[in-house]
């Protein structure tokens, strides 16, 4: 009896030392939540909140770098593009594309009837120009003898200068294209005019070609260029004007080469604003001798623009409701309020405020929205009665329109009821 009521006892003990050793930890005490007075919301020293967010100061505005998107092309002035000038079909290919050129260098070959014609008349002009100094110098001979009057001579001469004109013509016509040699052989030579590379080829052999596929829009048989100079078309926005001036320099930044950079300078820029994108195209010129470039690169050009006034801060820091934009100020360490603000400029990365923030004022740059969440909700928790008076007042309305509407519908059932009886409403007496 008694090892038995020991074992109880000892049991008892066991299942009370489990039950304390598996109890859970008292849970950590929950931060203060954070105190709205007036303006500024106030944590706790040591807030996890705090931790979370991103402080910097407002920097003065001297210089800031403006980034603007950028497209790479050819330079058109060391660009050739070459078109038929004559309908005919292509017999041979001579360059492809990669292929380097000189000046004059044999890119294709056409047959072409059309340009057999300009070379007949080149030689029928050069015939014609033989015969009239032929002529010419017989009706010397015969003037001087006094057997022709001395219009026939002019005539003569008058002929002779209009044969030398017409095969001078026509000799340019068909040198142009390869053809002043005097043989009609309709072989029309597609020839390059710089020095460059092939960097396009829209023929093929047997392909008919005809003149009218020529001029923006349609692609060239050939393009030659220089690919060591590239332009640099920039779209630019309206306030940007006054920065890119013709001759100043930019930084081009090649995502696709691992943000690689180059330097250019601004060359031209357009007289009027593109009304669906309110930008203005501005050209550059960059130098490629490596050729690490390449035409339709997308890339960033970067200006450096210098500012009078103002301050900088990040633009993660500046947020917009409606269309008024504001900032989260840190007035105290662990204290906040909202300041509204106008922007100078805005960027993807700085922002420049031209009033409403001083210059080493700090600003939330990191979880700024989440701050302003903790604000809002701080608010409605400092103000509960707001959404219950509201609430009161609906319904109060709402009983208010039930009540009218009943008594017109009780009005409208008596009405009724008198018009089936032949009763008459009641006349007030005068």
């Amino acid at each position: 009896m008694k090892h038995t009521i020991f074992l109880s006892t000892f049991s008892l003990a066991l299942l009370a030392c489990l039950s304390a050793c598996t109890e859970a930890p008292a849970p950590a005490p929950e931060a203060p939540a954070p105190i709205l007075q007036g303006s500024q919301l106030r944590f706790a020293a040591g807030h996890p909140q705090l931790a979370l967010l991103g402080i910097v100061s407002a920097a003065p505005g001297k210089a800031i770098t403006v980034e603007l998107p950028a497209k790479l092309v050819w330079n058109e002035e060391r660009t050739q593009r070459i078109y038929p000038a004559f309908a005919g079909r292509v017999m041979a290919i001579r360059a492809d594309v990669g292929q380097s050129v000189k000046s004059g260098a044999l890119l294709a070959q056409l047959a072409s009837p059309d340009f057999g014609m300009a070379q007949a008349d080149t030689a029928k002009a050069g015939a014609e120009a033989r015969l009239s100094q032929k002529s010419l110098q017989r009706q010397r001979e015969l003037f001087e003898a006094g057997i022709i009057a001395r219009k026939d001579l002019d005539q003569a001469e008058f002929d002779a200068a209009r044969t030398q004109v017409e095969i001078q013509r026509t000799e340019a016509r068909t040198r142009l294209y390869g053809g002043g040699s005097g043989n009609v052989n309709q072989q029309l030579a597609l020839v390059a005019s710089i020095n460059g590379t092939v960097v396009e080829r829209n023929l093929n052999p047997g392909q008919e070609v005809r003149p009218d596929q020529s001029g923006p829009g349609v692609p060239a048989l050939f393009v030659v260029t220089d690919p060591t100079s590239l332009w640099v078309q920039i779209d630019a926005r309206e306030s940007e004007i006054g920065t890119l001036k013709i001759g100043s320099s930019f930084e081009l930044v090649i995502p696709s080469l691992g943000g690689q950079k180059f330097e250019g300078r601004v060359t031209a820029a357009a007289d009027f604003i593109d009304p669906a994108t309110r930008t203005i195209k501005v050209r550059g010129l960059v130098a490629n001798p490596n050729r690490l470039l390449k035409a339709e690169m997308l890339a960033t050009a970067r200006i450096e623009r210098i500012l009078g006034s103002g301050v900088v801060v990040p633009s993660q820091a500046v947020s917009l409701l409606g269309n008024k934009h504001s900032v989260m100020v840190q007035v105290q360490p662990g204290v906040f309020e909202t300041r509204a603000v106008v922007l100078g400029y805005q960027g993807p990365r700085e922002t420049v405020i031209a009033s409403g923030l001083e210059a080493g004022e700090q600003v939330v740059s990191e979880n700024m929205l989440l701050l302003a969440r903790t604000f809002r909700a701080t608010q409605e928790d400092a103000n509960p009665g707001g959404k219950a008076d509201n609430a009161e007042n609906r319904e109060k309305t709402g009983n208010k329109e039930a009540v009218a509407q009943a008594n017109l519908a009780k009005a409208a059932t008596k009405t009724v009821a008198d018009d089936k009886t032949g009763m008459k409403p009641a006349q007030a007496k005068p």
